[in-house]
Order: C-alpha cells, then sequence, then structure tokens
C-alpha cells in the first residue's frame, strides 16, 4: 500500500521521487533497494529515484536535478527560460542555481553558483523550483546572444510576467562589478523606447532588430492606425511620421483564401488613407530584410 502512495506522489511530480519522500511515507532504503534489483525504480542522482514505468520526460529530468543540488537549487538560466516559455530556453540540458556552499556535482547537470538568491527570486512552475522571470532574464543575459535576450523580455513583459520596473528593480538590489548578465540587461532595458510598444511574437522583435541592424530607428510596434475617427486596424509595425506600416506575414496566420481577403482588404484601406503598407515573410526576415529596408529608408527620407 505504501509503494502505491510513493508511486502517486511521484506522478504529480514528473515520476520523481527523493528516499525523503519514501521515508515519510516509512518506506525504508532496504526496500527500495529491493524496488531497483527488481526493476521497479531506478537511480537518477545520489538520494533521487524514479518509477520506471514513469515516462521520461525533460520536466523530469530537471526536477530530479533540482533536488541532487541540495538545499534550495532551482532551475534556472536556459532551463527556468524553457519553463517560462521564453526566448533562449533550452530542454536539453537541466540547469540549475545552488548556493555556492552547496554546489552540486553531478554529471550531465550545468551548475552554477549564486548567493544572491532571494526567495522573492523563487517560485515554482509545473512542481519545478525554478527562479522568477525577472532573475531567469538575467540568467538569459548572462549565457544567451543579445538577439535571444531582447526577444526573451519582449516576450516576459508581453505576457505580463515582467515590467520594465520589477526588472530594473531587481538589477538595483542585485547590481555588483562582474555579476554575469547586469550589463547585457540594463544596456537593453535603457535602449527600449517606452512609447515603442512591445513585439506580441519572436519574429517580430526579429523584424525590430532588422530595421535596427540596417541603421533604421526602432519602428512603433503593435500601432493603432485611424483615419477620420475611424480605426483602420492594428500593425505589427509602423513608422507614423512617414505613415509606413509593416506586416509579418505568418504562413501559419496569414494562410487560406479567406485569410488573403482579409489582408488584401486592409491593405487596400491603408492606401486609401495615405499609409505605404508593406509586408515581411520569414525568408525575408532570416536575411535581414534589405530590401523592406531599403525601401522604409527611402520612404522615410521623403517624408523627412
Amino acid at each position: 500500500m505504501r509503494i502505491k502512495e510513493l508511486s502517486a506522489l511521484a506522478a504529480r511530480q514528473h515520476g520523481v521521487f527523493t528516499l525523503e519522500h519514501a521515508r515519510l511515507l516509512e518506506i525504508r532504503e532496504p526496500g527500495l533497494a529491493h524496488l531497483v534489483d527488481i526493476g521497479t525504480i531506478d537511480r537518477v542522482h545520489h538520494g533521487v529515484l524514479r518509477f520506471r514505468a514513469a515516462p521520461g520526460s525533460w520536466r523530469g529530468d530537471l526536477l530530479a536535478a533540482c533536488w541532487a543540488g541540495g538545499f534550495r537549487a532551482v532551475a534556472s538560466h536556459r532551463s527556468a527560460a524553457a519553463l517560462w516559455g521564453l526566448a533562449g530556453g533550452r530542454r536539453q540540458i537541466a540547469e540549475i542555481t545552488c548556493p555556492r556552499w552547496r554546489r552540486a556535482q553531478h554529471e550531465g547537470i550545468v551548475v552554477h553558483e549564486s548567493c544572491a538568491l532571494d526567495p522573492s527570486d523563487l517560485t515554482i512552475v509545473d512542481e519545478i523550483p525554478v527562479t522568477g522571470p525577472e532573475f531567469t532574464l538575467l540568467g538569459i543575459a548572462a549565457v544567451c546572444s543579445p538577439s535571444a535576450l531582447e526577444m526573451a523580455l519582449d516576450r516576459a513583459e508581453n505576457q505580463r510576467l515582467v515590467t520594465p520596473t520589477s526588472v530594473r528593480s531587481m538589477l538595483a538590489r542585485l547590481a555588483r562589478p562582474g555579476r554575469p548578465g547586469i550589463r547585457a540587461l540594463r544596456a537593453l532595458l535603457d535602449s527600449r523606447c517606452p512609447e515603442g510598444g512591445v513585439p506580441e511574437s519572436e519574429r517580430e522583435t526579429m523584424l525590430r532588430q532588422a530595421f535596427r541592424a540596417y541603421g533604421l530607428p526602432d519602428p512603433v510596434m503593435q500601432h493603432e492606425i485611424w483615419h477620420a475617427g475611424v480605426r483602420v486596424g492594428r500593425v505589427d509595425a509602423a513608422y507614423p511620421e512617414a505613415h509606413i506600416a509593416i506586416e509579418y506575414d505568418s504562413y501559419e496566420h496569414h494562410g487560406g483564401r479567406l485569410a488573403l481577403v482579409k489582408d488584401s482588404d486592409r491593405r487596400t484601406r491603408l492606401l486609401a488613407c495615405g499609409w505605404s503598407p508593406f509586408t515581411a515573410t520569414d525568408v525575408e526576415l532570416r536575411a535581414g530584410c534589405p530590401i523592406l529596408c531599403s525601401a522604409i529608408a527611402e520612404l522615410r527620407r521623403r517624408a523627412s
């Protein structure tokens, strides 16, 4: 009966459990050793086990890694980004942060040491202890590219996981010379225009990055266009002073006859209002949108 209770508990924890869980159910180590011998459970890490019948999952591996890390070990950096659904996330590795005096030494786990972890920086996602959104962004800044960091920050803001104020508050609390990620995350925040809006997808962030790389200023994202008191629509990006509207053309959301008719109708209405509509495809984004950027730069030059 106790084994059934332990199995039910493990099922709620992605198939894994610890020796302490077993002890609380009065299952001793000799009994667990017998279950290992007959193939009912497997040892994942020291003190961490898994029911063999439970399907393997990256969440189970990550939770096991956190438990292997000891007291206050939490998923962080790229693993935390994957849990929060942010750019830079990776499910192929188990990446954790734990206090410096409780460093984990386990094969297959990427370990970061930090004495800066405060209870306010930690939370639970899918039963897994993890750094909060702000601290996760700091981890992404430390190990990922500036492009991935910007995508992660945009999504975190768009999903209302963070605000610029909450991220700056964390930076002010944790900033010290040499702390990884602080400079990159602060520089990104300082470069953002509060009136510029927030992209709603990673592709829209890539669109803004392409314009910036070409030398264009950041466009206004998710811009509402009105004409004669009537709302014409909202576009992914815009240069309102030059009446330039840009949309990312996703095959997923813009495919099919009905979508084609709606897109054509809105493009016609934009033209009638004196706006110049442009479209960026996935292929163009991967190439950096040189033709699109050149056309926009010329229109802005004429408008000015």
